[in-house]
């Protein structure tokens, strides 16, 4: 695959975008012996989700009318995380809880529809889209198969694996080391591990007034918790090529983050203590956590304000990746080339063929120069993206690109 940009017209790839079938679509790809249960789940569902209700819905499966929207916005290709309702899903995929033990069986037979159908769309344009399946951590020998059967199916943009509550002991955190064949499966078979936000791994805060408020309130320090589950368990050390992406959680707290987790790892190396707590020189790991971030994780920002751009130093350059956010209510659709003006006027071509392509290109084996003739006709070029953006926010656009600072 060709990895280096040519035009003077920018490859835009987003590193977020969301794709699912309606219910007539999964029904097709259900095994046999679950239409009849999902026949009688489908009357009883009621979906409370805008963008997949009304006129609006069919951008997560209509060719045309996608690849239409996005052309016009100046996207030439997707990574493309779940968005509409597997059969069996209480709710969106990328905010459903993990399932049940009674919950199961259903709940996984939905997300092996959602992959196939996923495969098959993808495959459609496989040069602009690299899918993600999705993956449940209930039963790792599953697990395993199911990402085996999304590499063997071109699904190149890996799996979707959720954090897990702390609520729900059916299932073992992500620093457990049972999940060990699991990630040398993926490592082995190069598969992307990816991580969003959403409210996945939050706890079930019950039937209180406060409890929507707090849902918003805590949702991204639970969507976060996986980055240093992952670095502190010792994955990345044990599975030295596994790749690690976290996608729409911004990118200005990760340095922090690192910081502090570096200090703690050097007061257990150097003292053996921090504060008042003891620590075995055997528990601080051979690497610095700053060190496996910048070998094994990638960042996708959706959406990024000037700060959020900016943490692309902390972070490296070659870790950021941009993604819009099509087709949520808070992409930057249809106004991506003004959110970038906003987030990225000044910065060198090069390190904006970097993060609006480039990256993704590398991380999601994109092929850049199939891409180039695409964005030849469709794509930014520096000097539009050099006019700093300061219209306000644009008319019907409710994308954070255009509030944060």
């Amino acid at each position: 695959m060709t990895t280096e940009q040519q035009g003077d017209r920018f490859v835009l790839i987003s590193a977020d975008g969301h794709a699912g079938g309606n219910h007539d679509q999964y029904r097709i790809y259900l095994e046999a012996k679950y239409l009849d249960q999902f026949d009688a789940w489908r009357q009883r569902y009621s979906n409370p989700f805008k963008d997949l209700t009304g006129g609006t819905r069919n951008r997560n499966w209509d060719d045309e009318r996608r690849l239409s929207e996005l052309e016009h916005d100046g996207v030439v290709a997707e990574v493309l995380f779940p968005n509409t309702i597997p059969p069996f899903f209480p709710t969106g995929a990328v905010v459903a809880r993990p399932p049940t033990p009674d919950d199961y069986e259903l709940r996984l037979a939905g997300i092996r529809a959602h992959n196939r159908w996923l495969a098959d769309w993808c495959a459609g344009y496989p040069d602009r889209r690299a899918g993600i399946g999705q993956i449940f951590l209930n039963d790792i020998d599953d697990a395993i198969t199911d990402v085996r059967w999304c590499h063997e199916h071109g699904l190149r943009g890996g799996v979707l694996v959720q954090p897990v509550p702390d609520d729900m002991k059916h299932i073992k955190p992500l620093y457990a080391a049972d999940y060990d064949p699991l990630w040398a499966v993926c490592e082995d078979l190069g598969v992307i591990v990816n991580t969003h936000s959403g409210g996945a791994g939050m706890p079930d805060y019950g039937p209180y007034p406060a409890a929507g408020l707090l849902w918003i309130a805590e949702t991204s320090f639970f969507s976060r918790r996986p980055l240093t589950q992952m670095i502190v368990g010792g994955v990345f050390e044990r599975f030295p090529a596994l790749r690690f992406v976290l996608t729409e959680q911004g990118a200005s707290w990760i340095a922090p983050t690192l910081k502090q987790l570096d200090s703690y790892h050097g007061q257990m190396k150097g003292a053996g203590r921090i504060g008042e707590l003891k620590y075995d020189s055997d528990q601080a790991l051979p690497m610095k956590p700053s060190e496996y971030f910048a070998r094994n994780c990638w960042v996708g920002v959706s959406f990024p304000s000037p700060v959020e751009a900016a943490a692309r130093y902390d972070i490296g350059v070659d870790r950021f990746l941009w993604g819009s956010d099509y087709p949520h209510d808070e992409s930057s659709y249809p106004h991506s080339r003004e959110a970038l003006r906003r987030a990225f006027a000044g910065a060198p071509e090069s390190e904006l063929r970097l993060v609006l392509g480039g990256n993704a290109a590398s991380v999601y084996d994109f092929d850049l120069s199939r891409l180039q003739v695409i964005a030849d006709r469709v794509g930014p070029t520096l000097a539009e993206l050099s006019v700093p953006y300061e219209g306000g926010i644009p008319e019907g656009n409710r994308s954070p690109a255009f509030v944060r600072p």
